[in-house]
């Protein structure tokens, strides 16, 4: 089963990819326990092989290991498959290496920017959805792509696009992009850059998170404080969680600081990270266990209460 329907509104929690103490493999219980915690706690879905999860960094041999570990994991949650490659034949060849895995859950195959040329874009995620048969979930993000395009460039290669089933703008500033792209387009517009920008990207249009936050709760929790009292609820919410969100928002150790979140939450074991992302320094993380003190339901026991 294929769907070509669009994203549903809420947050679609980004995996990390939980390694064993030395980086040399997947830890598949972690890797599961993520999952189930996610879906214990009301996301929409998931979103899988993304940036966040090292997904340029792994094996295609591991990449099948994260999918089947997560379809295993829960039977109900819905999720998007990241795709590294911005050529088009590459990321048709990584999304077939995984397709056979997906057991009718497939939400859409996320696919980076790969073009500033509008038209060139168009025929890139064209090509991507036609072969694959699948819904695209575009991904605006520069700072991984080295692509930059205009906001309206973007719009008007959506628009060509019949099976876009969202996107997800991470083009700094993200709130002038995301009121854009909402109010252009069709499809829902989701937020990332570790909910750095949550706030406003709600208040513009967004349709939700799609991030590596590492206590989705509180993106939750911010959602849903929108959805019934608008921005100045989601104000007072979201404010207890933006120390932890600023903090885990360091660039370069930003995955190390995030990993070892999960690991003090006790959702994976080990905060191994591979190259060339570099290990959080020690007192950094001394910082992340006090900031983590003081955010609410990072206890699994609070979540689960």
């Amino acid at each position: 089963m294929t769907s070509k329907e669009p994203l549903r509104p809420g947050v679609w929690g980004v995996l990390a990819t939980p390694l064993t103490a030395d980086g040399s493999a997947v830890d598949t219980a972690s890797l599961a326990r993520q999952v189930q915690h996610y879906a214990r706690i009301g996301a929409a879905g998931l979103t899988v092989l993304g940036v966040f999860g090292e997904a340029a960094r792994l094996t295609p041999a591991e990449r099948r290991t994260v999918v089947e570990t997560v379809v295993a994991a829960d039977q109900q949650l819905p999720f998007v498959v990241g795709i590294s490659a911005l050529e088009p034949q590459a990321a048709c060849a990584e999304a077939e290496n995984v397709l056979d895995l997906v057991d009718g859950r497939l939400a859409g195959l996320m696919v980076q920017v790969g073009s500033a040329d509008p038209a060139e874009l168009t025929r890139h995620l064209t090509a991507v959805a036609d072969r694959t048969g699948q819904g695209i979930v575009v991904q605006d993000y520069p700072v991984v792509s080295g692509i930059s395009i205009a906001t309206p460039d973007l719009v008007t290669a959506v628009r060509q696009v019949p099976s876009v089933v969202a996107v997800k703008s991470e083009s700094s500033p993200s709130p002038p992009a995301v009121a854009e792209l909402a109010a252009c387009l069709d499809v829902p517009v989701f937020g990332g850059l570790g909910g750095t920008c949550l706030l406003d990207e709600l208040a513009v249009g967004a349709a939700g998170a799609m991030t590596g936050f590492s206590v989705p709760e509180g993106l939750l929790a911010c959602l849903a404080a929108h959805r019934t009292g608008g921005f100045d609820a989601a104000r007072d919410v979201w404010r207890d969680y933006l120390p932890l969100v600023n903090f885990e928002f360091q660039r370069g150790i930003a995955l190390g600081l995030r990993k070892h979140s999960l690991v003090l939450r006790g959702l994976i074991q080990h905060d191994a990270v591979r190259p060339p992302a570099p290990a959080a320094p020690p007192r950094m993380l001394e910082l992340l266990a006090e900031h983590l003190r003081r955010t609410p339901g990072v206890l699994l026991e609070e979540a689960t209460a």
